[in-house]
């Protein structure tokens, strides 16, 4: 029986013979640059047959290559077989591998086709140079896949609304004026706007078209005194309709964007950012207006949280906090059974949040790894390929919750029976990475890539190394993932400062394929460190609560620092979750807090 992926890839073959196309690129992206897509843009899922997040697909006549990081691996080695896709390694995250390729196989008067309304500016300038230097061309005015992709899922219909006081502590006004003041630093006299975290935050709407993100499909079109909010019909109602227009903001139909850019006059300058918005919107604004580039003022407002903001995240942390004491003590009390999978994590934990006020949904999928399948960073356990929880060893859960007051993101490692020495080791290296980064200080304005080794050194200096960042930004009652700060090994550029207000996360780890995997997560908050009279310094306030296993320590490898700061923290966890846990679960929480 023939594979049905290599089916879908003799469709899309011939549509390309078709159109005389050599290859076809199709990127793990929407119209709006999402890190996480609805199912109607779900193409190389599709086409191809991996399910993780992030990969890069080409298709040519004789061959079909997966581009794909570490991360994703072991699970990509799994999912491509028999499929007739070869997995192409990329050793570190970010890394444009596939344009490599592309300029080592393409030939003058051949044509590389892309979909270029979910192919970003910037990766398509970066593709046109890689084609330019080999003769070959860049179609961009085709989407291949719609003429292959029958039944192809439709735009999501989910309706929108609005994110209220108390925990919208800024006015839909008060943001529209800060992002007005920028366009006009810019000299702007109209700033575009596609990434839908950014129109989510600064509308103070939320909705539910993406899994685990609140946020809905837009467009956002704004000038000195109106903005235009480029919609499905019907997800807004009348009533949410005249509240944004008393702010000045009209409703037009989702699909209006590029005729509307299209239509802009010669006197107009537009302000857009070229990592945030996709060639094919780019190329419908017209030669005669004057294009200003820059990183997108909300993406830089909403990534510094105000100080009633970071209130609501540490009162989230308390109620995510007890969510996780009470799942942990339950677990501690059934895995002896051996009867828990990992697909029972995901249903408990997910129902012990459920039960917290303010809850709405899960951030991501959650990550129950037990031993090796702890290995793959992005691991999902699924009915049909799933570990049961027996015997010894590691359990990595990497878990979090969208509440009204805040984003959580936390990994734990817990001890099944009895961890080796070696598991044990591997966890103290990692701790030790997590505890250097969470308690250095460093001056306002440091680039975060640059803070990224601070947290690998203790691994390091035993010649282990991750592939995967250090940290990420984190939304409010928004994306899990969220710029512009990144601590990881990407290049230093000026917009990643670190300043005030900034959440991110600190997730160090190890991952031995086929063994076991550690990380160890908690996220922090940018805040003024003691002033010694050199300039300003940050930071960080540690905002997770929830216990690290100790268990899991070889306390030999920690020095009187690093015990202390254990110590501190979980002193902190045990003060702030105590009053709202009782019975088991306390008791749960005074142990695992014990003074090391």
């Amino acid at each position: 029986m023939t594979h049905p992926i290599q089916t879908r890839l003799a469709a899309l073959r011939a549509a390309m013979q078709q159109h005389n196309i050599a290859a076809c690129l199709i990127p793990s992206s929407d119209p709006h640059l999402s890190e996480y897509l609805p199912q109607h843009w779900q193409g190389r899922r599709w086409l191809s047959g991996f399910n993780g997040s992030v990969g890069t697909l080409i298709v040519t006549a004789g061959f079909a290559g997966l581009w794909a990081d570490s991360r994703y691996w072991v699970q990509a080695e799994q999912e491509l077989a028999g499929s007739g896709i070869e997995l192409m390694k990329i050793q570190n995250v970010g890394q444009p591998l596939h344009l490599a390729w592309l300029a080592a196989n393409l030939g003058p008067g051949q044509s590389l086709a892309v979909d270029g309304d979910v192919l970003g500016l910037a990766a398509a300038r970066a593709l046109q140079d890689c084609l330019s230097g080999c003769g070959a061309s860049l179609r961009s005015d085709l989407d291949l896949l719609q003429s292959v992709w029958p039944q192809r899922p439709p735009l999501p219909q989910q309706a929108v609304y609005e994110h209220l006081p108390p925990h919208a502590c800024s006015s839909r006004a008060d943001k529209l004026q800060q992002v007005r003041a920028a366009m006009q630093h810019h000299g702007a006299s109209q700033h575009f706007i596609s990434t839908l975290d950014d129109i989510a935050w600064l509308l103070n709407l939320r909705g539910a078209d993406v899994s685990y993100n609140p946020v809905f499909i837009s467009h956002l079109l704004l000038d000195q005194q109106q903005a235009t909010l480029f919609v499905g019909a019907g997800k807004i109602d009348a009533a949410l309709a005249l509240r944004l227009a008393a702010d000045g903001v009209q409703l037009a139909d989702y699909h209006a964007s590029k005729p509307t850019l299209a239509a802009l006059g010669g006197e107009q300058r537009l302000l857009l950012d070229p990592r945030r918005i996709t060639l094919g919107l780019r190329q419908a604004v017209p030669e005669h207006v004057t294009l200003i580039e820059a990183i997108n003022p909300s993406t830089l407002l909403k990534s510094r949280k105000s100080a009633a903001e970071a209130a609501h995240v540490r009162d989230t942390m308390v109620q995510d906090g007890v969510a996780l004491a009470e799942f942990f003590c339950w677990f501690e009390q059934h895995v002896a059974s051996g009867e828990l999978t990992e697909l029972t994590i995901d249903r408990e934990l997910t129902a012990a949040r459920a039960r917290r006020p303010g809850f709405v949904s899960a951030s991501f999928a959650t990550i129950a790894g037990f031993n090796g399948n702890g290995a793959q960073p992005h691991y999902r356990a699924t009915p049909e390929q799933h570990a049961r929880i027996s015997g010894d060893g590691l359990l990595l859960i990497d878990s979090g919750g969208q509440y009204l007051g805040g984003t959580t993101d936390i990994t734990r490692v817990l001890a099944v029976g009895t961890p080796s020495a070696a598991q044990r080791r591997d966890f103290t290296l990692v701790l030790k990475g997590m505890i250097n980064l969470s308690r250095a200080h460093f001056p306002q304005g440091t680039l975060s890539p640059m803070l990224d080794a601070l947290a690998r050194l203790p691994l390091w200096q035993h010649g282990i190394d991750f592939g995967h960042g250090v940290g990420h930004g984190v939304g409010y009652f928004m994306n899990v993932h969220e710029g512009p700060q990144t601590i990881s090994r990407s290049q230093p550029e000026a917009h990643m400062a670190m300043l005030e207000g900034m959440i991110t996360s600190n997730e160090p780890g190890i991952y031995r394929p086929g063994q076991w995997g550690v990380r160890i997560e908690n996220l922090m908050l940018n805040i003024a460190a003691p002033d010694a009279g050199f300039g300003p310094f940050l930071q960080f306030e540690t905002l997770t609560l929830c216990p690290i296993d100790q268990r899991c320590i070889e306390r030999s490898l920690l020095t009187r620092e690093e015990s202390d700061w254990l110590n501190d923290y979980h002193h902190t966890v045990r003060s702030r979750l105590a009053p709202h846990l009782a019975g088991d679960a306390l008791d749960w929480l005074n142990k695992a807090t014990a003074t090391l």
